[in-house]
């Protein structure tokens, strides 16, 4: 799917009229913050994961039998 320049025009006109010119700034801005917390979120994500391939210290067959 390509979008040239007259389509993204058309859009933007599309996303003026339904939220308006005061709006848009806060659109926006809220926008950008929920992508840089999605980004983290895959950040966090990925360094949850890496201590869950090393091996667990208590695993029931680690211990010793009494």
């Amino acid at each position: 799917m390509n979008l040239g320049p007259t389509e993204l025009i058309i859009i933007l006109a599309i996303v003026l009229l339904l939220f308006g010119s005061k709006k848009l700034p806060d659109l926006a801005r809220s926008l950008g913050k929920s992508s840089k917390e999605f980004k983290k979120g895959l950040e966090q994500e990925e360094e949850d994961e890496a201590p869950k391939d090393a091996p667990a210290a208590n695993k029931p067959e680690d211990r010793p039998e009494p």
